[in-house]
């Protein structure tokens, strides 16, 4: 599993807007320029956000996004589920794979199976919250 620029801004982006919240709108412009990340990116990056309601958005003047919910009640595995589908180690455990023919005699696959749990487990665990420490 390797987390793409999408999931990495994705993270930034939600962590500028809890550290600039102050119950405004804030300009995607000015978390662009913060986070160096270009506009372009971002216009791809907050319409998943807002579609899957972690920000909210609004449109001309004095818009822009912010949080829908307090910092700690965002998981870090939430975030990172949606931008970059699933986060699971090895093809046959991705939701929707279809059944391996071997599973039933795969030595691998317990293993496999504890670490893509662990994996959720620790990022289910990590808030936005506790990156902003």
């Amino acid at each position: 599993m390797m987390i793409s620029s999408r999931g990495r801004y994705a993270l930034r982006v939600m962590i500028d807007l809890a550290e600039h919240d102050d119950g405004a709108y804030i300009p995607m412009k000015e978390v662009a320029q913060r986070q160096d990340i270009s506009l372009k990116y971002l216009e791809k990056i907050l319409p998943q956000l807002v579609a899957a309601k972690l920000v909210e958005g609004q449109h001309g003047k004095g818009g822009g996004y912010r949080l829908t919910r307090a910092p700690e009640n965002y998981p870090i595995g939430e975030i990172l589920r949606l931008t970059e589908g699933d986060l699971a180690p090895v093809a046959c455990l991705e939701c929707g794979a279809e059944a391996c023919k071997r599973t039933a005699d795969c030595r691998t696959l317990p293993m496999w199976s504890e670490l893509n749990r662990r994996i959720n487990d620790y990022l289910d665990s990590v808030t936005i919250a506790d990156l902003m420490k």
